[in-house]
């Protein structure tokens, strides 16, 4: 079986989804000797690293094909159709929600079989989730695609239930066909484990945040939240948050002078992905309070780091953070605050926390990911 995956969702910067699509090459390439594998690319250097990064030189069934075009360029709609069925094609597997239109009828099996892994869609949830994004400013547009995306693709897979039903819903995916929308939960990679030792009683506490600026992450409500538990403790408090500055929305900086706490936020910015290793290790507390997340890879990682988790019950939340962490409204500002300096403030519960987070993490491997995949590409062989 010819298996070709569109790696082109790996970017310099890597977030969420080049993670996922990284990983899932990775193990692939570690658990499946049988299968050709095709990776497409359209950064030479990003090619290079990804060989390198995942080893899979060591594997000879897979192979990198570099194209000149990009997943939303007007070639790759042209293009690609005609280029898988060169390659002997029998699965398609885009890792993100942008697929080939022309090379898959709707709602019907083709000659190449289309496995599209949609990670949520927000979007389509909160129209206003990040209103300077191109999905806010050409919606029509996105709406358009991901219709088509649910009538063309004969898998797709989502890293939750709650992002499952929430496509079923949104993509209009008929009662017959709800069988094809199947949940597989990403991993955590094992380079996130917790430090030789952990102190509970550090006299000034450091409070986490990882992740982007858009306003459904909720950063400013966090800011809001972290002032507030500031006044109700004597402990001294710090806030580290790690994620790209995004100038689109100045927001959660506004927030940090308006509550006076500007001085006390450490402003990390983009770090390389195994960087956050030792920031969720010397942290206290990792606070997510997002509207909503198709998993929320960071509080898995923080768990696997023996970090204890506060975050916001919306969503997938709940299901990735199990009974290990403390589920909170992320409107409930004095409810969140108040949870902050409990946790803080009780060495005891720390530590049962992070004991809890550690055994909840174990549930996510990207080589259970690899494996769940691989036996839908058999599926539909």
């Amino acid at each position: 079986m010819n298996i070709t995956i569109d790696a082109r969702w790996i970017f310099k910067e890597i977030s969420g989804v080049g993670i996922y699509t990284r990983e899932l090459i990775r193990h692939l390439a570690a658990l499946d000797k049988v299968n050709r594998y095709t990776l497409l690319f359209s950064d030479a250097s990003i090619l290079k690293n990804t060989i390198s990064e995942t080893n899979i030189i060591s594997s000879p069934n897979f192979s990198a094909h570099l194209l000149p075009y990009g997943v939303f360029s007007p070639s790759n709609q042209l293009l690609m159709p005609g280029l898988l069925k060169r390659q002997g094609t029998h699965i398609y597997h885009s890792t993100n929600y942008m697929i080939p239109f022309l090379a898959f009828p709707r709602r019907r099996a083709g000659q190449i079989r289309c496995v599209t892994t949609v990670h949520d869609v927000i979007p389509m949830i909160f129209p206003h989730h990040a209103p300077k994004s191109k999905k806010s400013r050409l919606y029509p547009i996105y709406r358009r695609l991901m219709l088509e995306v649910g009538a063309r693709s004969d898998i797709i897979t989502t890293d939750s239930n709650a992002s499952r039903n929430d496509i079923i819903s949104h993509l209009h995916i008929p009662d017959s066909e709800t069988k094809k929308v199947r949940t597989i939960y990403c991993g955590v990679s094992s380079q996130f484990r917790p430090p030789e030792t952990r102190d509970y009683d550090t006299p000034t506490k450091t409070i986490l945040y990882v992740g982007r600026s858009d306003p459904y992450k909720n950063l400013s409500g966090l800011i809001k939240a972290y002032a507030k538990a500031k006044s109700l403790t004597n402990i001294p408090l710090k806030l580290r948050i790690i994620g790209p500055p995004d100038k689109r929305y100045p927001e959660p900086m506004q927030t940090a002078e308006k509550f006076g706490v500007k001085d006390s936020i450490e402003w990390t910015g983009y770090m390389q992905d195994s960087s956050p290793v030792s920031a969720y290790q010397q942290a206290d507390l990792l606070v997510h309070l997002s509207m909503y997340e198709g998993f929320g890879l960071q509080v898995a990682e923080a768990m696997a780091c023996g970090t204890p988790v506060l975050c916001s019950n919306a969503a997938s939340l709940p299901e990735v953070a199990g009974n290990a962490a403390i589920l909170v409204d992320y409107n409930d500002t004095d409810g969140i605050s108040s949870k902050m300096v409990e946790i803080l403030s009780k060495p005891e519960l720390a530590r049962e926390m992070s004991a809890k987070g550690l055994e909840q993490a174990k549930k996510f491997t990207w080589h259970q990911t690899a494996k769940e995949t691989l036996e839908i590409y058999e599926q539909l062989s």
